[in-house]
């Protein structure tokens, strides 16, 4: 079946929360990054003016910025009436209120925006699936990034997981992937057995991140060849 966009619900972060989500000091933000996931997240865009050096990978990234834009008009009211519904879920530190929240996610989204066509010209944004191999040799990039997806999507399946991971590994130094909860915040089976497979052949560690919204998602899960 054909990927729909009406099935994505595109919501943006920005290059702030990525640096708190992956634990990004000053030394990897020299780095090249692979971006996995990503969708309408402005890193891209705001490492680039930065002069960093990031591609970005997403299904998302076959449609135009018409499509794009008007998709994420569509799911804005949704998704901030399920945000009201459900506030006591989340940790209201970095950001302070669903104004702010709202202003946050659409500022980011619109800078991603403006961004992409240029983007997609330099080949920064790449339309891609996992696990599919990807056009590059092994170690081609420092640090591969998967946020609020891999781990997170249990109905993906454990295979799903391992070999979208493994792909990642082949053409990254080492990936980062946050959280490690599923959808509801809960550790599953599927994070442990996926931590308990990579840990024969990879450093494997969680850090406790200094980033966390959703109430337990605080913890990053980080392998390194």
């Amino acid at each position: 079946m054909a990927f729909r966009l009406d099935s994505v619900v595109p919501w943006g972060r920005n290059m702030e929360e990525y640096k708190l989500m992956f634990q990004l000091d000053d030394r990897d933000m020299s780095k090249k990054f692979a971006g996995f996931g990503d969708g309408p997240a402005c890193f891209n865009y705001e490492m680039t003016e930065r002069n960093g050096n990031v591609t970005s990978f997403d299904l998302i990234y076959q449609f135009s910025r018409e499509d794009i834009e008007k998709r994420i008009e569509e799911v804005r009211i949704t998704v901030m009436q399920q945000m009201r519904e459900n506030m006591d879920n989340y940790v209201w530190k970095n950001i302070k209120n669903l104004v702010e929240l709202e202003s946050t996610r659409m500022s980011a989204m619109k800078k991603f925006l403006a961004d992409y066509e240029k983007g997609k010209a330099e080949g920064r944004y790449v339309f891609h699936e996992l696990p599919d191999k990807l056009p590059y040799e092994e170690d081609h990039f420092d640090i591969g990034l998967s946020s609020h997806f891999l781990l997170m999507y249990t109905a993906l399946g454990y295979d799903f997981h391992i070999a979208s991971m493994t792909e990642m590994l082949r053409v990254c130094k080492e990936i980062r992937v946050f959280p490690i909860v599923d959808l509801d915040a809960n550790k599953t089976d599927l994070i442990k057995n996926v931590i308990d497979y990579f840990s024969k052949d990879y450093k494997v560690e969680i850090v406790k991140t200094e980033y966390e919204f959703q109430k337990g998602d605080n913890k990053l899960l980080m392998i390194r060849k």
